[in-house]
């Protein structure tokens, strides 16, 4: 890896014009665009909607990062770049934090205000539940009532079951992917290599778990995006965890195949830090999930 001169150490590189914001914009479009025709109906047309926008992203985020590593390696970053890209990634992984705020949020607003309110409950408006919803008793998970205005799956996923191995496979993998970071730091390649490798088969075994739970609840158990309030918060917080999941088990793919290049050293790998704080981010959140949709 070239390092910056003296010279580079306190100037600031500005990239040439790049059209890949253009196309990543295009793509969240079409894939925003087909997701929810999906969610709704599930047309042909629409799946291959989103379909096509998921390969225009994968496209970009490719392209990009192929020339992002070609600046780095090209010795086109000073200190103060690195700088700015630690702060720029806080930044990022706070809006995150403030993105699922907003979902437990509704999670605790339902459960602790919504739902007693509904149901009339002393000292929460007794006439809304005497005369507008005299056949609702509150309770959560809000499974299906006695009352056909109220909607709710016919069961839950037990906590105790595959949400159990998933937070041991994240917790898990928030160990190797800290031996990898400690193995970079004393120039220890293969162990670096063995502790991404693991990292990532643990995220994938991950994914393929909360697959399968989310057929199970669709197919078994009535709990859908449709299922009242319950089922769509269930699916909000769960499956955009997911997502997240998704995209750093990507990043993680990526400093995997950097690493087996040779790229990275003790002094200067940032992409790496960068990636390993999302993983953290996610391994946190989701044991906030696991506590409060699985357990309470």
């Amino acid at each position: 890896m070239t390092q910056p001169t003296e010279q580079q150490h306190d100037t600031y590189y500005v990239p040439d014009h790049s059209y890949w914001p253009i196309i990543g914009a295009l793509g969240l479009g079409i894939l925003v665009w087909g997701l929810v025709g999906v969610i709704h109906d599930a047309k042909l047309h629409q799946i291959l909607t989103f379909g096509l926008g998921v390969v225009i992203i994968l496209f970009m985020v490719s392209g990009w990062f192929h020339h992002v590593i070609k600046e780095s390696m090209g010795g086109l970053y000073s200190p103060q770049m690195d700088r700015s890209f630690r702060i720029a990634m806080i930044w990022f992984i706070f809006s995150e934090v403030m993105f699922f705020a907003a979902f437990f949020g509704t999670l605790f607003f339902v459960r602790m205000f919504a739902l007693p309110w509904l149901s009339g409950a002393p000292g929460h408006y007794e006439l809304t539940g005497q005369l507008l919803w005299p056949d609702f008793t509150y309770n959560w998970p809000l499974l299906h009532n006695p009352d056909p205005s109220i909607v709710g799956p016919e069961g839950t996923i037990p906590a105790m079951g595959i949400p159990l191995i998933n937070t041991v496979l994240l917790l898990t993998s928030g160990v190797t992917v800290t031996w990898a970071h400690y193995a970079l730091k004393k120039q220890n390649r293969r162990n670096l290599n063995i502790g991404l490798f693991l990292t990532i088969a643990l995220a994938i075994v991950f994914l393929g778990f909360q697959v399968y739970e989310f057929g199970h609840a669709y197919n078994a158990l009535g709990l859908t995006l449709h299922s009242g309030i319950y089922g769509s918060t269930f699916f909000m917080l769960t499956g955009f965890h997911g997502l997240h999941v998704t995209l750093g088990t990507i990043m993680l793919m990526v400093i995997l195949f950097r690493s087996l290049k040779g790229h990275f050293s003790p002094e200067h790998h940032f992409a790496f830090e960068a990636t390993a704080w999302y993983w953290h981010f996610v391994d946190v959140v989701w044991v906030g999930l696991f506590i409060f949709v699985y357990i309470f």
